[in-house]
């Protein structure tokens, strides 16, 4: 399964040499795993409500040119489960309409329940992510 979510690059991403601030990429993940858990019916407000964390214990992020002001982005968002209890998302930015990449990168998460105890992804969650096991 895959997201395809766009984001339009404000004048406050931007830093004093005229370039997306490198921390706003991980925003921009967020803003794409944020899309795909919702398109897959799995909303974080609802998982919250199910006592359903998935803290970022990791992440990555690889940058090959810069975003500037209003850029629209793509950001493509997948998943894939690590192990019962743990997942990654992966990410690509592109300009929208263009081929290269201006970033790639993945977070990875722990499932953890109420009382921040790691715990099994439940199986309705691993199916509605297109997930193995759970």
């Amino acid at each position: 399964m895959k997201n395809i979510t766009t984001y339009r690059v404000i004048y406050g991403d931007t830093d004093q040499m005229g370039v997306a601030y490198y921390a706003n990429y991980l925003r921009w993940f967020e803003i794409g795993r944020t899309e795909f858990m919702r398109e897959a019916g799995v909303p974080y407000d609802q998982a919250e409500r199910d006592g359903v964390f998935f803290p970022v214990t990791e992440v990555q992020c690889r940058y090959r040119k810069p975003a500037v002001y209003d850029n629209l982005l793509r950001i493509e968002t997948t998943v894939e489960s690590l192990n019962r209890a743990a997942l990654r998302f992966n990410y690509r930015i592109s300009l929208e309409g263009e081929r290269s990449a201006l970033a790639s990168g993945w977070t990875k998460h722990v499932c953890l329940d109420r009382d921040r105890k790691l715990v099994r992804l439940p199986k309705p969650y691993a199916d509605r992510l297109g997930l193995d096991g759970g």
